[in-house]
């Protein structure tokens, strides 16, 4: 979406307002602020690109300032662990700042505060300041220590500074109002004693300033304009201008705070303690692991930086929370992998298929296409031979006509190579098929409506292969009240398994990522060595998850199904919902439309190629309908559809459309 088309955001018109009322573009400055006490994750992608894309937009200078006033949890493998990740996301900063800068200014401030009576020393245990302090709809009532004298609080907050002081015993506080409505104003901690190692000032300070003193303080030493935070803070903008008021002068740059809603994903929890908490009690291997939420697992995983920032700009910047379903974030990624990972061929669950009448001993090197989505991608070459693997579920003994792929007397295309036909099989003597016996002809021409991929298993190389599913089984893991988040841990959520792939991929580097085709995208993972690759499962082809397990089908096949209402009554069948979504398609924004695509795409698994075919003549002015049919289309090849004239012909004519949605589902075709 282009700059020009897309409409302001919020934050977007107030920085507009703030610049038609007299301030200077070249004052302009934004800043992300994380504490070094865990890794990213995605929800805080969307703070990064919330910062960093105005500082784009605007061409101002983005800070990075890690606010690092808690020596007890923070630790310089996060800061590093950070700066790696927004890098890597393809942001840069205009300057590394931390909180733990400005430790002297904020101490000599609190200093001058203490002199104008503006803050006190309050010697009292925890839990008689939270009893004095009141409740939303009861005043809070002054402390003991409240009205100290200034020498006195002079003297006690030296003695806190100097390590005299054990830790809980004092606390400096800010005199604001113990009866303000918002409790938040009630006279709140400015700093506490911590005898801990500060991984920058070492033993220097044994007293460390609050958040809420420390961030607007130093939004206004980096002469920050607008200082954006997630919703949770908008309680605190009354706090934050009120410690401004004692600090600002005059004629310097006053930093403004703004709240948006934060980044909820379904199906993942974002709290820093209970990450942590799946890392130390062993649920994942590390801060890293694929299945984690955080922006060193997604890379790990195979993930992209392009699909990550592609996800936080349908998402949009809002002002109310939601949870966006991980099936966009899912999407993305696909898109993104459609258009720029090669295709190669691998067998997760391999059975052995031998062709009969091709001459043992001989070995042919076919050609394949490495992405059709991009021609610069060039070929490479596919070793074939007498003994191939081919997936298990891709073999039914008996099948009706609407199975695409291989059966006895059925006729498939091998991807790149021949026509093959099943003719039968050996099992051993528990019935399982050992090996499918085939005759293969070198007649292409001949029409069939299915195409397997497979390895020759003479040249293939064994793969370690890490299927990865969603973390938790419920969408809202930590949202119940009654419940443990760890109840909700998807005990299937990695499974290994040992596959065979083309030699194209003996030499893949640690990162690379591929189309496993007709099977989903992968990329090589960390552990891979000379001599054992291993490869991550990003996402499959289209989201197979469901919110409820099926009922037992007797074959897997791709027959039209009826869905059943609660009354068991049939409904409508998948493809006439499918034309029903396509009609409203391009009225749809494109948060929305990206949603619908992905529908449309699960809908799919339960049309054939005999519901589709007539939907190929829609009037060309019924695009979303046309868009629709395009959509399923790709699911059908991607299951093993053969083209044929038809297929071809309604591809080219999305190709030429005038419209820019239904020319680009056509060439990804």
């Amino acid at each position: 979406m282009s700059e020009e088309s897309r409409s302001l955001n919020f934050l977007e018109h107030i920085i507009e307002e703030d610049l038609a009322n007299g301030m200077s573009k070249d004052d302009l400055r934004f800043r992300f602020p994380p504490e070094p006490n865990g890794y990213l994750h995605i929800g805080h992608t969307k703070a990064i690109g919330i910062s960093f894309g105005l500082g784009e937009k605007y061409n101002a200078p983005v800070n990075l300032r890690f606010d690092d006033t808690n020596p007890a949890k923070e630790e310089q493998e996060y800061v590093d662990a950070i700066k790696e990740d927004i890098s890597w996301l393809g942001y840069t900063w205009a300057d590394e700042l931390y909180s733990s800068d400005y430790f002297q200014q904020l101490y000599d401030w609190a200093i001058q505060m203490i002199k104008d009576g503006k803050a006190y020393v309050d010697s009292q245990s925890s839990e008689a300041m939270a009893e004095q302090k009141g409740t939303p709809t009861q005043p809070g009532v002054d402390g003991p220590y409240r009205n100290r004298s200034v020498e006195e609080n002079l003297a006690l907050f030296e003695k806190m500074k100097n390590g005299e002081c054990d830790e809980g015993s004092h606390v400096l506080r800010a005199k604001i109002d113990m009866k303000h409505t918002n409790m938040l104003m009630r006279d709140p901690i400015m700093y506490r004693v911590l005898k801990k190692h500060h991984h920058r000032t070492g033993n220097d300070w044994c007293i460390y300033p609050m958040y809420d003193w420390t961030h607007g303080e130093s939004d206004y030493l980096e002469r920050i304009t607008h200082s954006l935070c997630s919703l949770e803070f908008k309680p605190h903008r009354e706090l934050y201008d009120w410690f401004l008021d004692q600090v600002v002068e005059t004629n310097n740059i006053r930093p403004k705070q703004r709240e948006f809603a934060r980044l909820n994903l379904s199906y993942t929890i974002m709290s820093k303690r209970k990450l942590l908490k799946l890392v130390e009690e062993k649920i994942v291997s590390g801060w890293d692991d694929p299945r984690m939420p955080t922006i060193s697992g997604l890379r790990r995983r195979g993930y992209t930086p392009n699909a990550i920032r592609k996800f936080v700009e349908t998402v949009g910047v809002a002002k109310r929370d939601n949870v966006i379903d991980v099936a966009l974030l899912e999407f993305c990624i696909r898109e993104d992998l459609n258009k720029t990972a090669p295709r190669v061929m691998a067998v997760l669950d391999p059975v052995k298929l031998v062709i009969t009448n091709y001459p043992e001993g001989k070995e042919e090197w076919l050609e394949a296409e490495n992405n059709q989505e991009d021609d610069g991608m060039g070929f490479r070459k596919v070793p074939f031979s007498r003994e191939l693997y081919i997936e298990r579920d891709d073999f039914k003994e008996e099948a009706s006509s609407k199975y695409f792929r291989l059966s006895i007397g059925k006729q498939v295309r091998l991807k790149n190579a021949y026509i093959i036909k099943g003719e039968s099989v050996v099992k051993d003597a528990q019935g399982t098929i050992t090996e499918i016996h085939c005759t293969y002809t070198e007649d292409t021409s001949i029409k069939v409506k299915g195409t397997l991929h497979w390895v020759s298993i003479k040249h293939a190389i064994k793969a370690e292969v890490r299927e990865y599913d969603r973390l938790f089984m419920d969408p809202s893991p930590d949202a119940h009240p009654d419940k443990d988040f760890m109840e909700f841990i998807n005990p299937e959520s990695l499974k290994t398994i040992t596959a065979y792939v083309e030699p194209s991929l003996k030499d893949a580097k640690v990162g690379d990522r591929y189309q496993f085709q007709r099977l989903g995208y992968f990329n090589v993972d960390k552990d891979t060595t000379a001599e054992h690759l291993v490869f991550n499962k990003t996402v499959g082809l289209r989201d197979s998850w469901t919110k409820e397990v099926p009922t037992a089908k007797t074959e897997q096949e791709n027959t039209p199904q009826q869905t059943k209402s609660k009354n068991n009554l049939p409904q409508r069948k998948a493809i006439e919902i499918i034309q029903q979504l396509g009609k409203k398609y391009t009225n749809l924004p494109e948060e929305k439309q990206l949603k619908t695509k992905a529908e449309i795409q699960e809908l799919a698994n339960d049309v054939s190629y005999e519901d589709l075919e007539p939907w190929f003549n829609t009037a060309a002015k019924k695009v979303g309908t046309r868009i629709a049919t395009m959509i399923t289309l790709g699911v059908l090849l991607e299951q093993g559809l053969e083209r044929n004239e038809d297929i071809e012909a309604f591809i080219a004519s999305g190709i030429e459309d005038k419209y820019d949605a239904l020319s680009a589902e056509a060439k990804a075709l």
